[in-house]
């Protein structure tokens, strides 16, 4: 006589925001589920040592995208469902805010679909990050009464950026995942009526202690020198650098 096989557990994830880089902006929900998951999943812009408050018994799997070397995400989605039908904790770990351009809801969703549990951490976002780590406000009552945060990767077949309406807003556009892109961008805004002597900045590792700062005009935007990953800052606070207006002190975020 057969006995009847019981389904597998539906199993839990946590969906956890790695923040923009330093270990020390977590939450400490995150670092708490951190040092006690069995599995961490992460991404190529999770930091070394945000990895490192891991627990030492933790499996980690790393299924970031890089250039070059991507893993679909209909995978990473099959991983985390197999994952956590095995019963054990597990924490996907995002760069930033897993909501922000990270592909979070469409992994939330992914895991609904299959009866599995998500608990979900927000991070600081390199959107606000990033800007305040290089000294700038993305508000400031004389010079941007609003910010917007937008991808400056699109894929054909995707919604596209309506930079023209952008340029005609107003206020700081934060533009994650747009150094590639940045001389299209660049003329886009422009086109739309922005002016070129506009000021950028692009914050490359920002929070870390490699973090590097450039700054120019968005019609040098094309020909300034940066790598990707970095975040872009354009409008008026981009010329900020409070920093630099605290005295006798050293200031940093955190």
């Amino acid at each position: 006589m057969s006995v009847p096989q019981r389904p597998p557990a539906p199993g839990h994830i946590a969906l956890v925001g790695a923040g923009p880089g330093d270990a020390e902006l977590l939450t400490l929900k995150a670092a708490r589920l951190l040092a006690e998951a069995d599995v961490v999943v992460y991404d190529a812009l999770v930091s070394s040592d945000v990895l490192a408050l891991a627990s030492p018994q933790a499996e980690l799997i790393d299924v970031g995208k890089r250039p070059g070397q991507s893993i679909a995400q209909d995978l990473i989605n099959v991983l985390l469902v197999r994952l956590a039908r095995t019963g054990r904790r597990v924490v996907r770990l995002k760069g930033g805010d897993p909501f922000v351009f990270g592909r979070g809801g469409e992994e939330a969703v992914a895991l609904a679909a299959e009866g599995i549990a998500c608990e979900i951490v927000p991070g600081i976002t390199s959107a606000v990050a990033a800007p305040a780590a290089a000294g700038i406000p993305v508000t400031h009552r004389s010079l941007a009464a609003m910010f917007t945060v937008v991808t400056g990767h699109r894929q054909h077949g995707e919604t596209p950026v309506n930079w023209a309406a952008l340029a005609q807003a107003g206020g700081t556009i934060v533009v994650l995942m747009g150094v590639a892109e940045r001389g299209v961008i660049a003329d886009a805004l422009m086109a739309g009526g922005m002016a070129p002597d506009t000021p950028v900045a692009a914050i490359r590792r920002a929070t870390t202690a490699d973090q590097v700062v450039g700054r120019c005009r968005v019609d040098q935007l094309a020909v300034m020198t940066v790598e990707s990953p970095a975040t872009l800052v354009i409008g008026a606070v981009a010329a900020l650098n409070v920093c630099e207006l605290v005295s006798g002190a050293a200031y940093a975020v955190g």
